[in-house]
This record gives C-alpha cells, sequence and structure tokens, in this order.
C-alpha cells in the first residue's frame, strides 16, 4: 500500500489558527534557506565565463556567497 505525505503533517487545519500561521512561517522560513543554500552551492561552482553571461563579477560572487543563509 502507498502512503503520501499529507499537508495534515504540517499544519493542523481549523485548530488554533495562531499555532497554525506560526507553522507556515516556521515551515516557509526553512524552505527559503534551503533554496538559498542550493542557490549559493551553484553560484560557487560557476566558471568565470558563466559568471560573465549571467553578468555576475567575482566581487558580487563572494559577496552573496559569504552571506549567512538566512539572509
Amino acid at each position: 500500500m502507498e502512503r503520501t505525505l499529507s499537508s495534515d503533517l504540517f499544519f493542523d487545519h481549523g485548530h488554533n489558527n495562531g499555532s497554525s500561521a506560526l507553522s507556515l512561517r516556521i515551515f516557509s522560513a526553512i524552505v527559503q534557506w534551503r533554496r538559498r543554500a542550493i542557490s549559493r552551492r551553484q553560484l560557487a561552482h560557476l566558471d568565470a565565463r558563466l559568471l560573465a553571461d549571467a553578468g555576475i563579477t567575482e566581487a558580487q560572487r563572494q559577496a552573496e556567497l559569504s552571506k549567512p543563509f538566512w539572509r
């Protein structure tokens, strides 16, 4: 039997709306932090040609890579 994930695992719909709003904000923050980490990892692996194609200088890359995941 196949089981699938449900949003009910993350959010308690209809019960204590403040709590579910907080859960949503926390979940959203974690998703955003993960996206930033992945994006910065990819940026770190670009060569000079690809950076130039994207219009990103080495200084801009280093500035982005030096940021903590939550910024």
